[in-house]
């Protein structure tokens, strides 16, 4: 199974159940349905968490059809989550609505080889008086590992709505949207997302099947057409980051994918803009904090003979009680982009670390007769060759005001993002890390397509998104 099947399946909670569901939904007075959304507070340690869960889809590849309102949770502030129905009667998931991918999938109870399977719920089909077998193998693949199942099928039960007889499109079936619009659920070919920016809320926001609801978004969308068939893809036609003379992009396209937390591009235009915000990594952006804010005191009780290993537990940044020794902090932090640990244990152990390291260099450089000016300024150079232990780059959150907006030009207009926007706070032991929202991503594409952008949750939330099947085609208004 390997590493990459386990970081998304073991996690995700799917070894043995990938499901070709059929879903009944009871349809709603006008033929609209609502799926609401709550919110939970982001923490580092999860975030990865945010990629990997269930995944019901929204594809944009086929076609037939009032309004159905699914309410979103937000997972860890860069995920959002609904709830569907399972079986008669319903058995309750808690699932992602991507429109990048076309599979509804979930855990099963015959899944035993992985231990997240028994921290989620699993549909068990003893309990549904509406269950067919059909029991036929699947496997999907996804960017970052894959899942093993089988095809089951049984009543699917989202907001109002039940739907019947849905598939999966690995099975060569019809996705959730494609059963809800085949079976005349809906008043329009149509679904419609709204991220809720208000921090201090659960309520997460809302999908909304067969319509749009004003209330969500403020002026009027712009349209632009799908330029592929199979993903929500769209001409880019620029990307802009404030006060630099160019743009970015020559024929590129964009996905909208619900499903993803951040912004990904090509890596030339990322680091741009990683540069232009001073984005590094977590392990670089803690040291130099570390030496700015401890460097001079950390200088003087080193000339006062204080015990280097003792040193960081005295100005408080280390446990009084670790046993465990410098040169181990130290191994820690320049290994960690080796393991490729995604559980990374950034808050207290990586600040602890980079106290630890820079008592090190310090303590080197003192050998060497330099003054106390030249040893910060080498500590800091030091500090920038430090690997960074996840995918994701840290800020200075001091600095965030200050950081440039940038403009993705999509229908011959500009949707700005400001910093506060596109970056993303998270804590870990009661300390606050600023994350840049921008991935890079290499997607090979065919000429004359140019590269391809993932335009993610950190931008829908920032503009109410329509989904328009029917003329296939996707909009966006400022959101709400």
């Amino acid at each position: 199974m390997g590493d990459k099947f386990v970081l998304l399946v073991m996690y995700m909670c799917l070894l043995a159940s990938s499901f070709s569901m059929s879903m009944v939904m009871a349809s709603s007075s006008n033929g609209v349905v609502r799926l609401g959304l709550k919110k939970q507070r982001l923490r580092f340690n999860a975030m990865h968490a945010a990629a990997r869960s269930y995944r019901v889809d929204a594809k944009a590849d086929s076609d037939d059809s009032g309004m159905n309102i699914v309410y979103l949770k937000n997972y860890l502030d860069v995920q959002h989550f609904g709830e569907i129905g399972i079986g008669s009667p319903p058995q309750n998931f808690t699932v992602i609505f991507d429109t990048g991918s076309s599979n509804l999938w979930i855990p099963s109870s015959h899944c035993h080889f992985s231990v997240a399977c028994f921290f989620h719920s699993r549909y068990c089909s003893s309990n549904s008086s509406t269950y067919t077998e059909i029991g036929k193998p699947c496997k999907i693949n996804y960017g970052s590992g894959m899942i093993l199942g089988f095809f089951s099928e049984d009543n699917i039960k989202v907001g109002d709505l039940v739907v019947k007889n849905q598939d999966i499109s690995v099975g060569n079936v019809a996705p959730l949207w494609h059963s809800m619009l085949q079976q005349s659920l809906l008043a329009e070919k149509v679904f419609s997302f709204w991220f809720n920016k208000d921090p201090s809320v659960n309520e997460g926001g809302e999908i909304v099947f067969g319509g749009i609801d004003p209330r969500h978004f403020k002026g009027n969308h712009t349209y632009v057409p799908v330029v592929r068939r199979g993903y929500w893809q769209i001409e880019l036609e620029d990307f802009l980051i404030a006060d630099q003379p160019a743009g970015f992009c020559i024929n590129c396209t964009a996905i909208l994918d619900s499903g993803t937390s951040f912004i990904a591009g090509p890596s030339a235009a990322v680091t741009k803009i990683n540069e232009a915000i001073g984005a590094k990594g977590f392990a670089s952006l803690e040291c130099k904090k570390e030496v700015s804010q401890y460097g001079d005191i950390i200088w003087q009780l080193l000339l006062s003979g204080l015990q280097p290993d003792r040193l960081c537990s005295d100005i408080g940044v280390c446990s009084f009680n670790r046993s465990r020794a410098l040169s181990d902090d130290i191994e820690m932090v320049v290994q960690r982009k080796r393991q490729k640990r995604n559980d990374t244990r950034v808050g207290q152990d990586l600040l602890c670390a980079a106290c630890e390291l820079t008592v090190a260099w310090i303590r080197t450089e003192l050998k060497q007769d330099k003054t106390q000016g030249q040893v910060i300024e080498y500590v800091n150079k030091l500090c920038d060759t430090l690997p960074n232990p996840t995918t994701q780059l840290a800020v200075n959150c001091a600095e965030i005001p200050t950081m440039p907006t940038v403009s993705f030009v999509i229908g011959n207009k500009s949707f700005d993002l400001g910093p506060q926007q596109y970056i993303l706070k998270v804590e870990q032991d009661h300390v606050t890390f600023c994350i840049s929202g921008f991935i890079a991503l290499d997607v090979p594409v065919s000429p004359p397509q140019g590269p391809l952008w993932i335009l993610g949750e950190i931008f829908m939330e920032a503009y109410h998104t329509v989904f328009d099947f029917g003329n296939l085609r996707v909009g966006f208004a400022e959101a709400a």
